[in-house]
């Protein structure tokens, strides 16, 4: 297949903080605002995101990752509702030129079509897959990236979980690897252990991030950033006296906190990433925390105890 010379916006995804909104008829429930997917540890943190004296964790510059020209493609293995997420995106000449998210029942009739279930969300939660499911498609293809798609008010979880899977399709595309990915959805986690890494540091840091499972738990989360060295963020004294100052949190504070979260979270029967909650002052880095914690679950449900690799490009 023949590499395409197109470089996707897909390192640097901003967000905004989430507000809860309302609940759907789904399982975990839909609810939220408007913001957008993280997939790097290139972030700007800030308590309020248009604030001109928030702290910031700059890039010299960033661009994206070539995709390789083909259609890739992820399918739910089970049914929740009735329904089960199937997801392909179509690239030429490097850009993504059509992408195709769906909830389908076993006859493989959309949830756009259901009428019933699109009254009853749209009373519940002000809005219905007939319109967040287009919406969602139409914004990953103008966006070019996960990150450029804003969680949908009312949608919250079907929002996250698009995110999540455009992130595992446009790393797919990145390798040229079109075998279609399985999502054991819902399984019992796997014991084991599970780890990401980012492949390349932005201000001299990369993401390194593992999970272990004993007895279908999560009991340790291992989250951090580190430099060339394999020392962490949270040991760096004057980058945590800078944050602190600029945006009321620091590494040493925040990164701990995203860790005993995701355990205390995933020991609910529902429990889920992207409940948890956003630290004031680092809400990129949680974004980007909450993304790849979502990765690392789905390998879990899989029993993939190999290394996913998240091949973030930075530009220097």
């Amino acid at each position: 297949m023949k590499t395409k010379k197109f470089m996707v916006g897909f390192t640097v995804f901003a967000f905004s903080a989430l507000v809860l909104g309302a609940c759907s008829p789904d399982n975990n429930g839909e609810s939220g605002a408007s913001s957008s997917a993280a997939a790097s540890s290139e972030v700007v943190e800030s308590s309020t995101a248009t604030s001109s004296s928030a702290a910031t964790e700059t890039t010299e510059a960033a661009s994206g990752i070539v995709l390789q020209d083909g259609t890739y493609n992820l399918e739910e293995k089970n049914y929740n509702n009735g329904y089960r997420v199937v997801f392909s995106i179509e690239v030429k000449d490097g850009k993504i030129v059509a992408s195709n998210y769906d909830n389908v029942n076993e006859a493989g009739k959309s949830k756009v079509e259901d009428a019933d279930y699109n009254k009853n969300m749209k009373d519940k939660a002000g809005i219905s897959p007939e319109e967040y499911i287009p919406k969602l498609n139409e914004e990953l293809v103008a966006a070019q990236s996960a990150g450029g798609v804003d969680v949908v008010t009312g949608a919250t979880h079907s929002s996250h979980s698009f995110q999540n899977y455009a992130q595992q399709l446009i790393q797919a595309a990145q390798a040229g690897d079109t075998a279609t990915i399985e999502i054991d959805n819902g399984a019992e986690l796997k014991d084991g252990t599970y780890t990401l890494e980012e492949k390349n540091y932005s201000n001299d840091y990369r993401v390194v991030f593992s999970i272990d499972v004993k007895d279908g738990k999560i009991v340790e989360s291992k989250y951090d950033n580190v430099n060339e060295a394999g020392e962490s963020k949270v040991a760096n004294k004057e980058y945590n006296e800078m944050m602190k100052s600029k945006a009321g949190v620091s590494p040493e504070e925040f990164i701990p906190k995203f860790n005993e979260a995701l355990v205390a979270q995933m020991a609910n029967e529902d429990g889920t990433p992207g409940d948890i909650e956003v630290v004031s002052g680092a809400t990129h880095s949680h974004h980007t925390f909450v993304l790849y914690a979502e990765q690392l679950i789905n390998a879990a449900e899989k029993g993939d105890t190999a290394t996913i690799e998240i091949d973030n490009f930075v530009e220097k």
